[in-house]
């Protein structure tokens, strides 16, 4: 995309509660999903920066809101979701953060929501869709790791996974790993941070 302001982006702080996030009013977009769907990953793609947002291989590593700036707004990588080992104190705690981050912040113009393609539309992601849903959030799913399936497959599960969202949520395909998708990606969400409704 022309005047792509997504390769500027730059980690600006990790907020640990609600009145330590940015007071400016400028529009931000949550990546939003279940620990190990590839979240990070996706993230640093769609930034074409390859250590901008940390990823691990141990699922649950990320519980704080990260905050990065880059030209007209801020991008934040929430908390993953959905990984058995994390305490139910910790569990709650980010019910609380996420849950009134999503309800309540009015720099919020959307969530891109990472599901890992081979596993769509687990009973987390529907409690995400649900409290963006009541939320009054945009959503565009984004199905990572689809290079793990043939171009044909991929293509099958998205439109199976459209079909479930309905109205819901917008959805395409993509990968990190071949940056299929990614021009796509950056359209749409470049298009919610300029105020426009995007594909």
């Amino acid at each position: 995309m022309s005047d792509n302001p997504f390769p500027k982006a730059e980690f600006l702080r990790s907020c640990a509660r609600h009145e330590q996030l940015p007071t400016e009013s400028l529009p931000e977009i949550a990546f939003a999903g279940r620990s190990n769907a590839g979240k990070s990953s996706a993230l640093n793609k769609i930034c074409q920066r390859r250590k901008l947002a940390r990823t691990s291989k141990t699922p649950g590593r990320t519980q704080l809101l990260n905050i990065f700036s880059l030209p007209g707004g801020h991008l934040v990588d929430l908390p993953g979701y959905g990984y058995a080992n994390v305490p139910e104190k910790i569990r709650r705690e980010w019910n609380v953060m996420v849950g009134g981050y999503i309800a309540s912040r009015d720099q919020l113009v959307g969530i891109a929501l990472i599901m890992d393609i081979r596993h769509p539309l687990t009973p987390h992601d529907e409690q995400m869709l649900t409290w963006a849903e009541s939320s009054g959030r945009r959503v565009h799913v984004l199905l990572t790791k689809a290079d793990k399936f043939s171009r044909g497959r991929a293509a099958n599960v998205r439109q199976q996974v459209q079909k479930a969202l309905g109205e819901r949520a917008t959805c395409q395909t993509f990968s990190a790993a071949d940056g299929s998708g990614c021009e796509q990606a950056q359209t749409k969400l470049g298009a919610w941070l300029k105020g426009e409704p995007g594909l």
